[in-house]
């Protein structure tokens, strides 16, 4: 049994009620101290790391709000990559727990808390989920942070990722993301990468004992094969004077393809409705009669005003 096959089984018995439940970590010396990664929630303080039965000083505790991971070179990675190349972490466990404020609250509701502390909306990036990370599932999230960190070139391959899920009301802890199937899954991928390698190489090796001399070539002379090639060059050229001859332009019109039969129907359509209806010179066309003259009324003269005696 492995180090958090172990923890998980202690932590359901005494969940249970089995008062004799614990973890013997000096069984596990080889596989502590352990990273881990959890929220910054107050009411965790009191639960880790007592519900794991690891002792404080080989629980190596990394916090954030939301135990967040946003990419694989992001400052959480770089924090857990220094606790275990630093301070020499074995395991890393990424702790999600039950009723997380984090994953409660939205981006609308996130930046309305900001604008109450004095922080404006344009102050804040244009994408708030991103990031923040903000998140709909504490388990997704878990998920999502072991599958950034086993992607994180920070990170040795062989160092198992685990998921964990801390209920507050209770300490049982939901074993979300197995670390070491992950890790036997990426140890057989390259044992397969290996044995292919091998196998090419062994193919390669079977060329060293190549010797030219034991290949067969046709006894065919090099002139024989000359003459035969311009026997089928000259036979070709042959064929294709003769195909071209068959084929000579005759005297005939050649006769108009559909698409310029159909043009020139159109054509001949379009002659003989103008003639039809297309005046013709010498023929006078029915005009309209002219509408009536309306006489203009006489001009409007200044009349003279008399003058008028002092």
């Amino acid at each position: 049994m492995r180090l958090f096959e172990a923890i998980i089984e202690a932590n359901h018995k005494a969940v249970a009620g089995d008062t004799n439940a614990g973890l013997r970590p000096a069984e596990f010396a080889e596989e502590l101290p352990v990273a881990a990664l959890s929220c910054i929630d107050a009411r965790l303080n009191p639960l880790l790391p007592e519900v794991l039965g690891i002792p404080e000083e080989q629980f190596i505790w990394l916090r954030n709000a939301g135990n967040i991971i946003t990419s694989p070179l992001s400052s959480t990675m770089r924090s857990l990559a220094l606790a275990c190349a630093v301070k020499g972490g074995k395991e890393i466990a990424v702790i999600g727990h039950s009723d997380c404020l984090v994953c409660k609250t939205n981006a609308m509701q996130l930046i309305e808390r900001f604008k109450n502390i004095g922080v404006e909306r344009h102050l804040l990036p244009d994408n708030v989920n991103e990031f923040f990370g903000m998140f709909a599932s504490e388990r997704q999230n878990v998920i999502k942070a072991c599958d950034i960190i086993r992607s994180s070139p920070l990170i040795g391959a062989g160092i198992p990722v685990h998921g964990l899920l801390l209920d507050i009301t209770n300490g049982k802890l939901e074993w979300l993301v197995d670390g070491y199937q992950k890790f036997a899954t990426m140890s057989d991928k390259w044992n397969d990468v290996v044995r292919s390698a091998g196998e090419t190489v062994d193919k390669l090796k079977s060329l060293s004992d190549f010797n030219i001399g034991e290949m067969k070539f046709p006894e065919t002379k090099i002139g024989e094969t000359v003459v035969k090639a311009e026997d089928w060059l000259s036979n070709t050229l042959e064929g294709m004077q003769i195909h071209q001859q068959e084929q000579s332009p005759s005297n005939e019109p050649p006769k108009p393809k559909p698409i310029q039969a159909r043009i020139v129907n159109a054509a001949g359509e379009i002659l003989e409705i103008a003639e039809k209806h297309w005046p013709k010179p010498g023929v006078q066309s029915h005009r309209p009669a002219a509408p009536p003259r309306i006489p203009m009324p006489p001009p409007l003269r200044p009349k003279p005003i008399p003058k008028r005696g002092r």
